[in-house]
C-alpha cells in the first residue's frame, strides 16, 4: 500500500474525496438513469460548480460515469453512471455506513485527545 503504484494507493487517490463519493451515491440512485448538472449540484450540498465540474471530468476520464451533451443553446449536460461507477456504490455504501455507526465515537476521541494537547 505503500508503493506508489499499489492499486488500493492509486484508487484512494482518485476517490478518496467527499465529492466523489456523493456522486456515486446520486448518481447510483437515479441508475440506470441520467442526471443533469445543476440537479446533481442541486442535491450535492455544498458543492461549487468548479469542483462538481473537475469532480464529473476525474470520472468521465477513469471510466465510472458517461456524459451526454444535447446539443441546444444552451447545451443540456447529462451524467450516469458506467457499470464500473455502478460496481463502486456497494463498496463505497460500506464505508458510509461505518462511518454513520462510528463518526460520533471518532468525533469524541478527538475532541478528548484534542483536549488532552493543549494542557485541558
Amino acid at each position: 500500500m505503500f508503493a506508489p503504484q499499489c492499486p488500493t494507493r492509486r484508487l484512494l487517490d482518485r476517490i478518496g474525496t467527499k465529492w466523489i463519493s456523493m456522486a456515486v451515491k446520486v448518481l447510483a440512485a437515479e441508475a440506470p438513469g441520467e442526471i443533469r448538472f445543476a440537479e446533481l449540484q442541486r442535491r450535492m450540498a455544498g458543492v461549487s460548480q468548479k469542483m462538481l465540474s473537475a469532480t464529473l471530468r476525474s470520472m468521465v476520464r477513469d471510466g465510472l460515469v458517461s456524459r451526454r451533451v444535447e446539443p441546444t443553446v444552451p447545451p443540456r449536460v447529462h451524467y450516469r453512471l458506467t457499470p464500473l461507477g455502478l460496481s463502486l456504490e456497494e463498496p463505497l455504501a460500506m464505508v458510509r455506513a461505518w462511518a454513520e455507526e462510528h463518526m460520533a465515537e471518532i468525533d469524541r476521541n478527538n475532541q478528548l485527545n484534542g483536549q488532552d494537547e493543549h494542557g485541558g
